[in-house]
């Protein structure tokens, strides 16, 4: 069985206000670890992630905010900006090639 340390105050309020970021969950893979620098170059024109939403006008800090994306909009700057169909096909390639290292 995992152990997990105790969380502190502070984490805990962001995570009771939705404010917990992808990077600080140990549960997750970050965005900048699933859509590095590698993977960006290779599959758009931007070197990163955080260049992709900007390009798309996306604020993303948190995992709410991927949440309350909309999603056609963001399939729309997928399909604009990547070699990718969607949203959805994006994210299983850059969680396969992640998983393959």
């Amino acid at each position: 069985m995992r152990h997990q340390k105790a969380m502190s105050m502070e984490d805990l309020m962001k995570e009771l206000q939705g404010q917990k970021t992808i990077q600080e969950d140990p549960d997750h893979v970050s965005l900048d670890a699933l859509f590095n620098e590698k993977f960006m170059s290779k599959h758009t024109e931007c070197s990163s992630f955080e260049e992709f939403l900007v390009k798309g006008n996306f604020q993303v800090e948190t995992q709410e905010d991927i949440a309350d994306l909309n999603e056609e909009l963001f399939d729309r700057h997928v399909v604009r900006e990547t070699k990718f169909s969607n949203w959805t096909s994006m994210l299983d390639t850059a969680t396969k090639e992640y998983a393959s290292k």
